[in-house]
């Protein structure tokens, strides 16, 4: 471990600390540039394109329109990502911060509301913002949709969509007319694995379906680029970025996410519109964060940072998945001139430009350019909190992000001195993905193998340890997941997220009184952590009787409450609700929760029979008639009760 691993913060702090360091001075709402001329903006984002993948030197494949636009403009052979992931590097685009600016670090999180985005500042200035995304990982839910008066990420039954699609869709909104110049952001997907490209890009690279993808993609963004630039009336601004390479095979490493390698750091980047030479080409090494200072630029609210006028800088990136989903080391990358310099555990370098593959390691003791070990000992490292996953990602969130391969534990790791570097843990992860689809998908007696082999070769993973003993507690076996809990609680002590797992466990066993006082502690620690908060309220009904005996009845009441407060939409308990209010006599309250319980399943026998208890109560002008319903509804677990209610003779 190196001494930044000791320089952990809380998100907040690195959230303020890297904020003012690296969010250029808040732009003007307005601008005193004429609208009629100020460009219409074409953003296009290419998910998971390699920089050697597509324009003039790549090899095998001739991406027409991408090289168009580079010939017309400026094209960036140094262009590189803030991270290997989908979500965090297009949070840097619209927000021109590294990912310790922004807090996002890895898919499936949500941008702060308080973060300022691209398309607010545009929309405020009188552009006409759209945007069409093509994969549910940028879906609105995760905080980039503000600003645009349309975002259009529907892809109904799916989590994708491919790019001829996607296309059509942005032409529809190109449809819509718009009398002020427009800000147009389009998201292609497609070179994301599986490949499957459609023919004849199929064929064409039958032996590197990759490059299919890409092939056809380029295509579709051809028929893009022409209609925008046909239904502008003002001057046209293009600009083209890739949101992180694709690693296939290199460094181990089969698609993206976890190493810092140019394969996956290094992307496309052009440009054209004012102010942009045709033909010009930059060895200048750049950050796809630059992408909003750019955009600023062109629309009149201001030019600091712009890529118009690129400056020398050194430019930096991330990798903390590897950190927060296993608990291996760090990584930070920085590059300034021809030299890129990775720290993951231990200092790397490489010279770029004589060793594009990243071959030869010149290692600690090569000759850094002024101020790049100083950057990278700077950059803040990921909370290890950040690993954990919203409590508002729903099932079907879930699904969707899992079938597009982000599979997430959602576990803080452990802070570990020995922890080992990513880079050589790749032979692994082929094992840790097997064990995490077995899991996800349920098949608990297939991943307990995986998962065995994952903490043979990395005992200390918190997040494999946790889903071993879940496994065994899905299957009944009480004995094997103590054992593995017991570990677990050895290894991270202080977890909530162990004392929220083996509460879980707990609660499926004739133990599970047990898990009470262990909910209790992570509730009264986190009342957001909407998991605890549901099982406590769960275990408080099945106390019963017992509890309200004992007056815990309000303890279980206003867990229910804080539960439903924080995602109502999921919230499913309101027929328990509804009987701890009739047990604590308040039978308004009963009456409004069993109401939004029979406003979802009318016949619920259950409801109708608590509903009738309370109409009487309240003596309600049809309460006859809400007896005589729960009669006609009941079954074979309301029936006796109904005919020794006293309140109903």
């Amino acid at each position: 471990m190196t001494h930044r691993f000791r320089r952990v913060a809380s998100a907040g702090v690195v959230l303020v600390l890297v904020a003012a360091c690296n969010r250029s001075p808040s732009p003007p709402a307005t601008t005193s540039t004429p609208p009629s001329t100020r460009p219409s903006i074409l953003l296009i984002t290419l998910d998971t394109t390699r920089a050697d993948a597509i324009g003039p030197e790549a090899r095998g494949i001739d991406a027409g329109t991408f090289t168009a636009i580079a010939s017309r403009g400026r094209r960036f052979r140094q262009a590189y990502a803030t991270a290997p992931e989908t979500l965090p590097s297009h949070v840097s685009m619209m927000t021109g911060l590294y990912p310790a600016g922004h807090g996002i670090h890895e898919n499936a999180r949500y941008l702060a509301p308080g973060v300022p985005v691209l398309a607010e500042q545009l929309q405020r200035a009188g552009y006409h913002t759209a945007a069409v995304v093509s994969a549910f990982v940028l879906n609105r839910r995760f905080g980039l949709a503000r600003g645009f008066d349309l975002y259009d990420d529907e892809s109904p039954g799916r989590a994708e969509r491919t790019a001829r699609e996607t296309t059509d869709a942005a032409l529809a909104a190109l449809r819509q007319p718009s009398s002020a110049p427009r800000f147009v952001w389009v998201h292609y997907y497609d070179p994301h694995a599986p490949y499957a490209p459609p023919e004849p890009y199929r064929g064409r690279h039958a032996s590197r379906p990759y490059l299919g993808e890409v092939d056809f993609m380029d295509a579709q963004m051809g028929r893009l680029t022409e209609a925008f630039q046909a239904a502008a009336t003002a001057p046209v601004a293009i600009l083209i970025a890739g949101d992180h390479g694709e690693g296939l095979g290199d460094h181990g490493e089969r698609e993206h996410g976890h190493l810092l390698f140019q394969s996956t750091m290094h992307v496309p980047l052009v440009m054209m519109g004012p102010g942009v030479p045709a033909g010009d080409v930059s060895d200048m090494p750049v950050s796809t964060r630059r992408v909003y200072h750019t955009i600023l630029d062109w629309a009149g609210l201001g030019g600091d940072r712009s890529l118009r006028q690129p400056g020398p800088e050194i430019v930096l990136g991330e990798a903390m998945k590897p950190f927060l989903e296993y608990g291996w080391q760090p990584q930070v990358m920085a590059v300034a001139d021809r030299v890129k310099a990775i720290v993951a555990g231990r200092l790397e370098s490489y010279d770029v430009a004589a060793d594009p593959g990243e071959t030869r390691n010149l290692g600690s003791g090569a000759a850094l350019p002024p101020g790049l070990r100083q950057a990278l000992d700077d950059y803040p490292v990921a909370s290890p909190d950040a690993a954990r996953l919203p409590d508002n990602l729903d099932a079907e969130a879930r699904r969707r992000l899992a079938s597009l391969g982000y599979i997430s534990a959602g576990t803080a790791p452990v802070v570990r001195r020995d922890a080992p570097r990513p880079a050589d843990m790749m032979p692994l992860l082929a094992a840790i993905e097997q064990a995490s689809a077995l899991f996800t998908s349920g098949q608990f007696a297939r991943a307990i193998p995986a998962l065995e082999k994952v903490l043979a070769a990395d005992p200390d993973n918190l997040a494999a340890m946790l889903r071993l003993a879940t496994a065994h507690s899905s299957l009944g076996q009480e004995q094997q997941a103590d054992d593995v809990f017991q570990r677990a609680a050895a290894l991270a002590p202080k977890s909530q997220d162990v004392r929220t797992y083996l509460a879980l466990h707990y609660a499926r066993t004739s133990a599970w009184a047990r898990a009470v006082p262990l909910l209790e502690q992570v509730a009264a620690e986190s009342p957001d952590r909407l998991t605890a908060v549901e099982a406590l309220a769960t275990l408080r009904v099945r106390q019963g009787q017992q509890a309200m005996n004992v007056g815990q009845t309000d303890q279980a009441i206003a867990a229910f409450e804080r539960a439903r407060a924080l995602q109502p939409a999921r919230f499913t308990n309101d027929l328990e609700l509804g009987v701890l209010y009739l047990a604590a006599r308040r039978y308004p309250e009963a009456r409004t929760a069993l109401d939004r319980v029979l406003a979802v399943r009318p016949s619920d026998a259950m409801a109708l029979f608590k509903r009738a208890q309370v109409s009487v109560l309240l003596q309600e002008s049809d309460s006859r008639a809400r007896i005589a319903r729960a009669r006609e509804k009941a079954d074979a677990t309301t029936r006796p009760l109904i005919d020794r209610e006293r309140l109903f003779r």
